[in-house]
């Protein structure tokens, strides 16, 4: 795959809706996966990968510092959809030597720290779920963060050297919503409790009014660093 190959894609979806963009992708390509993070948007797709091919890739990232309402959500998931969702985990040993040298929360006390955390519980997992993929679906939606305002529906990740996909990007709240209340979807209860956007437990907390709706992801760095490297221009 290449950028030339986005650019072939990108001709032949623009003119459809997001279940039939996600139908021609399933159809025309082998290797697909969509990484789930298990949160609101990632389940709607979810939805929709399922009832189009059971036999789909969904796969998620358990860093092991999860909240247990995900747990909950990843197993109503797959009782509901009759699967079991890939799961990748961090190296024991990268842990280890994360816990040696920054400690349990060591991510708190510096943007590296943090970065290095997410490396070894997110990204090096990521590049493995990634091997052999390519094509990789993500919830990514543009009203998240100024960090997403500019995505298109689909690119080229020079990081991961794959084609993304990001079928919601211009989805807004009330739509994902919509969506999980008309077929049912499971979601993470969190949601109910102020927590529109869900990662590690440590780096996670409800939103106040008002506040953006990524505000409480790494509430405590500035906005412009507010990415794991999952998504990184």
């Amino acid at each position: 795959m290449s950028i030339k190959t986005v650019k072939k894609i990108e001709e032949k979806i623009s003119s459809l809706n997001t279940t039939n963009l996600i139908k021609y992708i399933l159809e025309n390509y082998r290797n697909v996966a969509l990484s789930s993070s298990l949160g609101a948007e990632d389940q709607v797709l979810t939805d929709m990968i399922f009832k189009i091919n059971k036999n789909s890739r969904v796969f998620t990232l358990d860093t092991g510092r999860l909240h247990s309402e995900t747990y909950k959500v990843m197993d109503e998931t797959n009782l509901k959809y009759g699967v079991k969702l890939e799961v990748f985990f961090p190296k024991f040993d990268d842990v280890e030597k994360l816990y040696i040298t920054q400690g349990v929360n060591g991510h708190f006390e510096s943007i590296d720290n943090r970065k290095n955390c997410c490396n070894i519980r997110k990204i090096e997992p990521l590049k493995r779920a990634l091997k052999n993929v390519d094509i990789w679906i993500t919830g990514l939606r543009a009203s998240q963060s100024i960090t997403r305002t500019n995505l298109p529906v689909i690119e080229w990740d020079e990081n991961f050297k794959v084609i993304k996909l990001n079928p919601l990007i211009n989805w807004n709240e009330d739509d994902v919503w919509e969506y999980i209340s008309a077929n049912k979807v499971p979601y993470n209860k969190l949601h109910d409790q102020g927590y529109p956007s869900i990662g590690c437990e440590p780096c996670t907390r409800a939103i106040k009014a008002g506040e953006n709706i990524r505000a409480g992801r790494w509430w405590w760095e500035d906005p412009e660093h507010k990415e794991c490297g999952l998504h990184k221009k």
